[in-house]
């Protein structure tokens, strides 16, 4: 019997387009956020990953951080998944990795690399096994985002049980035992890939995770300041950007 991962990973063998009908969208109105983490409740608990709790919702200090983008993937114009994409710099180091693996990840910011940082990565229980692709779909934000920031390192917070599709797919590596977040009732370890070595790899076995520069523009740049990246990653994707990215 196939393992949910294997059953996915077979489904991209499909011919249609799995990004089809799909839309990104930014959670910046007030009914958009809160549709979003009560989603997060439902998917985590559903999963034995929190406890019961009056609110229904799991939402945290990270949600307004400069850094930190918050998406609703939805399909058919239903909310079916969300993920939240950090980028993490030696002057941006606001994300729940950081705060559990500060020890790990402060030595590597201090040397001016640059993370994406993926968490917060939920799917609609009921909806999405009628989407096995819902996780690759959802996922390709962080892929698109460490093309637009120009960034060293793809991270992810995954619990054990989880860590072998990771690494099969994304070709991730774990960097550290894992660790117990608070609000969590199980422990989550930090994988990484170097997302120069890696990216075209995934690509020719994945390459609907491919964008344009136009898409990544859409997503990742807004107006006003507070949401810009540092000036010199700016910098170093305007001059990638000349020469036609993956």
């Amino acid at each position: 019997m196939r393992s949910a991962a294997e059953a996915s990973t077979a489904a991209l063998g499909r011919t249609w387009d799995p990004l089809d009908q799909v839309d990104y969208r930014l959670a910046e109105t007030p009914d958009e956020r809160e549709e979003i983490y009560n989603l997060r409740y439902r998917a985590y608990l559903r999963e034995g990953a929190i406890r019961p709790s009056a609110d229904q919702r799991v939402v945290d200090q990270y949600e307004d951080a400069p850094n930190a983008w918050t998406f609703g993937v939805y399909f058919h114009g239903e909310l079916y998944s969300s993920i939240r994409v950090s980028v993490l710099t030696a002057e941006w180091r606001m994300s729940p990795s950081v705060e559990l693996f500060g020890d790990v990840l402060h030595p590597k910011l201090d040397k001016g690399l640059v993370f994406i940082d993926s968490t917060r990565f939920v799917a609609d229980p009921d909806k999405a096994r009628n989407f096995p692709e819902l996780p690759y779909v959802t996922v390709r934000l962080g892929s698109v985002a460490g093309v637009h920031f120009n960034a060293d390192f793809g991270l992810a917070i995954v619990r054990p049980e989880h860590q072998a599709f990771y690494h099969r797919v994304f070709l991730m590596e774990p960097l550290c035992e894992p660790r117990l977040y608070p609000g969590l009732v199980k422990p989550v370890g930090l994988m990484a890939g170097h997302l120069p070595t890696v990216r075209e790899r995934v690509l020719v076995r994945f390459p609907f995770l491919r964008s344009s520069a136009f898409e990544r523009r859409m997503l990742f740049q807004r107006a006003g300041e507070r949401r810009s990246p540092p000036h010199d990653v700016v910098t170093s994707f305007e001059r990638a950007s000349i020469v036609p990215q993956s």
